[in-house]
């Protein structure tokens, strides 16, 4: 039965997007241990409508329930079960506190709350994963999760995993990190907050070099022993700017990314112009040059969902005309009928995923391990 509160189409709250849109990453995170379906119904069904402190109240408790039940089963050296259910409650957390004004301190409590079962989900893990801190601009460095291939101390081809601002890094823990594991990657998770609140997402988003922090890590990747510094890839999760493709300019060190190889940025330089009756392009002022107008040597997969913001017809002639030099660009469209076509493909970012590392393997390798 459909909880009263949700639409025939599933749409929680027709007139909350944001919420709406939270609730259907939830369930589709059910798909890599990252939710359950039945919990999250459960939920649906306790919501308030015009009561706007119920989401975070509700999701709070579940992700308690599933903490508690992480260190029971720790305790009792069910490892498995402890990590799953940290997994669980890390999600929740952040559920709870996606609705909350920035400045709310509920968000941040559940923001520590969230790093704390990710943190604890590491020590748990086997092999197990670390907490790197590895410096970035002025007194601002960036913070992940290494998650190791495997504990033989081989070197391992790694990914590099980042959102865009404003993005935290703890979801790739189950919707990135058992694509890698599967394959024989190493996984370093990152996001650019640091150890910063949400707030520091304004600061964030006046900087015009947030591509200078992948130099940084590429260079921490390379201390490390067990990375087979050969055979590092990148992955930005999510779309709205194309941070990591100038990034990819700038670093010869990637063997492989995926990202938006730039469209957001051509995009802009295409509306910019014909807004402003512009024949030359190449003079409008995009701060940065598009990876795709230049002869970056790095492949790069792009992959697009037709229902989501660019249009895929626009996304095809954007590459089919860009397209220079010696630069391995390929476009990869997801269609509603195979799903995964929503914006960011948030309907079912599985499928992407599962697309997106079969690239990589085929780029990177197999694990020598």
């Amino acid at each position: 039965m459909i909880p009263a509160c949700l639409s025939d189409d599933w749409t929680l709250c027709p007139e909350r997007e944001d919420i709406s849109a939270e609730f259907t990453r939830l369930l589709t995170a059910a798909q890599e241990g990252g939710a359950t379906i039945a919990e999250c119904l459960m939920i649906a069904r306790q919501l308030k409508r015009g009561d706007e402190q119920s989401w975070h109240r509700e999701w709070k408790k579940l992700a308690q329930v599933n903490r508690q039940r992480a260190e029971a089963a720790f305790a009792e050296g069910h490892m498995a079960t402890a990590q799953r259910n940290w997994l669980r409650a890390m999600n929740y957390y952040g559920a709870a506190a996606m609705p909350l004004d920035q400045a709310d301190e509920r968000r941040w409590v559940a923001v520590l709350a969230m790093q704390e079962c990710a943190r604890r989900y590491l020590t748990a893990r086997r092999p197990s994963g670390e907490v790197v801190t590895i410096p970035w601009v002025e007194d601002h460095p960036l913070q992940g999760y290494f998650l190791p291939a495997t504990a033989a101390g081989g070197r391992a081809p790694t990914v590099i995993c980042i959102g865009e601002p404003g993005h935290r890094k703890e979801e790739f823990l189950f919707k990135l990190a058992p694509h890698a594991r599967e394959r024989g990657f190493s996984m370093l998770a990152l996001d650019l907050f640091g150890d910063q609140r949400d707030d520091y997402l304004d600061v964030l988003l006046r900087r015009r070099d947030l591509e200078s922090a992948i130099p940084g890590v590429m260079d921490y990747l390379e201390s490390r022993r067990d990375v087979d510094f050969d055979r590092v890839a990148i992955v930005a999760d999510g779309w709205g700017s194309s941070f990591v493709a100038r990034a990819v300019m700038q670093e010869p060190r990637l063997a492989a990314a995926v990202c938006d190889g730039g469209l957001w940025d051509l995009h802009e330089r295409a509306f910019f112009a014909s807004r402003f009756a512009m024949s030359d392009v190449s003079i409008v002022p995009v701060p940065h040059a598009p990876l795709m107008a230049s002869s970056a040597d790095c492949p790069v997969l792009i992959t697009l969902g037709e229902d989501g913001w660019l249009k895929a017809d626009r996304a095809r002639q954007i590459v089919q005309t860009s397209r220079l030099g010696s630069s391995d660009v390929m476009l990869k469209v997801f269609t509603a009928a195979e799903t995964g076509a929503a914006q960011a493909h948030a309907d079912n970012p599985s499928l992407a995923n599962e697309y997106i590392f079969d690239w990589l393997e085929s780029r990177l390798g197999a694990a020598r391990i």
